[in-house]
């Protein structure tokens, strides 16, 4: 009773602000912006308001449309309000808007029309709104098939507040429910109903539960999982017609068995709310067609989210719809960005069980094209099952939890390749990858996924936070992540007190080319037999010229003191202060290319000769010093990138250092021996 004594007092304050907004224009929740015409947002969703969010940092107005009569919530939090679990004030989605742009929000108010001639917008309080942009997010809806008696009172869908509103009340004189559909939704409107004290029974036509996310073995499992918890679960068995006198009082199904029941629950599967879009003329399919742009068939207007259909694909899910905003927007302000599909990914604990489906997963019982690896333990409480494509892991699902779960989520991404000593391991022991100790989430790579109902990685987040995010709510205004479930925050935590992360330094992709270059250089001259020569004047070609000849001896023998005498002096750069001009980055580029300009002419003067005696020593002390500064220079470019830790590349750069200074010394003497040698004889 609480909760409808709140739904109520909530309900009444939004009238009261549904009706200031259309008086007085909205509700300015945010600072002013660009003065280029209003971007319009249509749909409240976590995609619209993902899609306002990254607007009004760009400092764009906008007019964000909020169909239903409750402020912005979040939707994954709707089955644990059912049952109880969250109070009212915990669904509601914080409406953060870090401007500098203006978000003017409009609930309970539905666009009806789009004039894409005028480029405008009519809605259902009869005012017209101009657009710059449009942004379509008009989400989805609940498919009710036509059975018979569907209209009696007493069936329910299960996919909005109105629709919890319903069932809170219905819960209280409800005595045994049925839902119609064993699907994700199905499970968690048959959760909320049982912890409320009602007889819920759960029917699936399929053979097995949630049959788009699991295998038929996963499926059995979870019915046994969700039986023991005391739900009731019918498969393979379709719903011929519900019947009552005005009311429902009895389901009958297709093979002659039926079961008496006063609350019925339709959770069969949605369908993208497209009727505008196809009235307006936009070309649209099982949901509103767009590109990689996420642009309709008309460049001023783009659809996310749940509305559309991309590739011949509408995801369901909070993740791929935020990606959509995020790709959306930023094509909208001029950016070159291009959205290239999601990977589908699911863990959630239903009712009590965790549940893990990612990848390409479905109806894989029935194909051939896919080599698909099991495991099980003893007691059938976890169940693992990976997919593989031409040896690279596309999909996976389990029952139970997964320690691996985060590394195989961005191995499905990269649709990496699972070696067949892994794919042993894997049937043997249900692991993938060697057992390793849990890792911080600071640990992780990038790539890594965090949040997994809305797809941030780490790196974005990291990111977030070297540009100054100090606290959860900073991250989650800024990314996203931790609005829908919230189970990554203690992943977020960790995040948040790890110390800054290590940026690339200027340059460091061609550093490690001019590095690599110098190193192979001194390596190649090391081992590699001298550069042949003509046996008889006749024969000279361009080898005896560069190798023999004087005058192009003393050419390449002085370019190569010049350089050294170059070298020497930069490195003094660090050490007398008058000397320290420009940036440390340029100065340091600038040293490992004449560090490798230096091997070059080394080549050129000696062609891969070592020499004798002092000039053996010579060659080795050039070959000394260019080694030990490109592995310095390697370890420098690369510690962003390779070492988990600061302290392996500072131990490389030292010890690099101090080869690189110790061969650089006797250098001064030797060059002056061999000068003088080379002139005295």
């Amino acid at each position: 009773m609480n909760v409808m004594v709140g739904m109520r007092s909530l309900l009444a304050s939004r009238k009261a602000d549904a009706s200031e907004d259309t008086g007085a224009g909205g509700d300015t929740v945010a600072g002013a912006g660009k003065d280029q015409g209003p971007v319009l947002v249509v749909g409240g969703g976590p995609a619209g308001i993902r899609a306002a969010q990254e607007l009004c940092k760009l400092g764009c107005s906008v007019i964000l449309f909020n169909a239903e009569r409750w402020k912005p919530y979040n939707r994954v939090k709707l089955t644990p309000l059912l049952s109880g679990d969250v109070q009212l004030g915990q669904v509601s989605q914080p409406l953060d808007f870090p401007g500098p742009g203006t978000v003017s929000l409009y609930s309970d108010t539905r666009v009806v029309a789009i004039d894409r001639e005028a480029k405008t917008v009519a809605t259902n309080r009869g005012r017209i709104f101009p657009y710059r942009k449009l942004i379509l997010c008009t989400g989805s809806r609940a498919f009710v098939p036509p059975i018979p008696g569907i209209d009696l009172d007493g069936v329910f869908t299960f996919r909005d507040f109105d629709d919890v509103e319903k069932l809170v009340a219905r819960s209280v004189r409800s005595r045994r429910c049925l839902v119609i559909g064993g699907g994700l939704l199905g499970l968690e409107a048959a959760r909320g109903m049982m912890d409320r004290g009602v007889e819920t029974w759960v029917v699936e036509h399929e053979a097995h539960l949630m049959a788009r996310q699991l295998d038929a073995k996963a499926g059995e499992l979870l019915h046994k999982a969700i039986e023991a918890m005391g739900l009731k679960v019918l498969t393979g068995t379709r719903v011929a017609q519900i019947t009552g006198n005005s009311r429902v009082e009895r389901v009958e199904f297709a093979g002659g068995d039926a079961i008496d029941c006063d609350t019925v629950i339709v959770c069969t599967g949605i369908r993208s709310n497209i009727e505008m879009a196809r009235d307006s003329d936009l070309a649209v399919g099982r949901g509103i067609k767009v590109g990689p742009t996420l642009q309709t068939s008309d460049p001023d207007i783009y659809a996310v989210g749940e509305c559309a259909e991309f590739d011949g694909n509408v995801y369901g899910l909070v993740g791929p719809g935020f990606e959509q905003a995020v790709t959306a927007v930023r094509h909208l302000n001029g950016d070159a960005a291009s959205y290239r599909g999601s990977v589908p990914a699911t863990k959630l604990k239903i009712v009590g069980t965790d549940v893990f489906s990612m990848g390409d997963v479905e109806q894989l019982d029935q194909r051939n094209d896919v080599k698909t690896l099991s495991f099980q333990n003893e007691d059938g409480t976890i169940y693992r099952r990976i997919v593989l494509k031409h040896g690279h892991l596309v999909g996976a699902v389990a029952l139970g939890d997964w320690a691996e779960f985060s590394r195989l989520q961005e191995a499905i991404k990269a649709r990496a390749l699972i070696l067949p000593w892994q794919q042993a391991r894997f049937r043997k022991s249900g692991v993938v990858w060697p057992v390793q100790e849990p890792k911080s989430a600071r640990d992780w790579p990038r790539a890594a996924t965090v949040c997994n109902c809305t797809g941030v990685t780490r790196g974005q987040i990291g990111d977030c936070i070297a540009l100054g995010a100090n606290s959860l709510e900073d991250v989650a205004r800024e990314t996203g992540a931790s609005t829908v479930c919230g189970s990554c925050k203690i992943h977020i935590g960790e995040l948040l007190s790890a110390p800054p992360p290590r940026e690339a330094i200027w340059g460091w992709k061609s550093l490690i080319g001019f590095s690599l270059a110098a190193l192979a250089l001194s390596l190649l001259t090391l081992g590699m037999p001298i550069w042949p020569t003509a046996h008889t004047i006749e024969a000279r070609g361009f080898a005896d010229i560069l190798f023999l000849d004087g005058i192009t001896k003393q050419i390449t023998g002085y370019t190569l003191l010049a350089i050294s005498v170059l070298a020497a002096i930069l490195s003094l750069r660090k050490r007398i202060s008058w000397l320290r001009l420009g940036a440390f980055g340029g100065w340091r580029m600038f040293h490992i290319v004449i560090g490798t300009l230096g091997m070059i002419a080394l080549f050129a003067h000696t062609g891969f000769r070592l020499g004798s005696n002092l000039n053996f020593w010579l060659m080795l002390t050039f070959l000394g010093i260019a080694a030990a500064g490109a592995i310095a220079g390697l370890a420098s470019a690369l510690e962003h990138r390779v070492f988990s830790t600061p302290q392996p590349a500072a131990r490389m750069r030292s010890a690099s250092f101090w080869v690189h200074l110790i061969a650089f010394w006797p250098l001064p003497l030797l060059l002056a021996v061999h000068i003088l040698s080379v002139y005295f004889y």
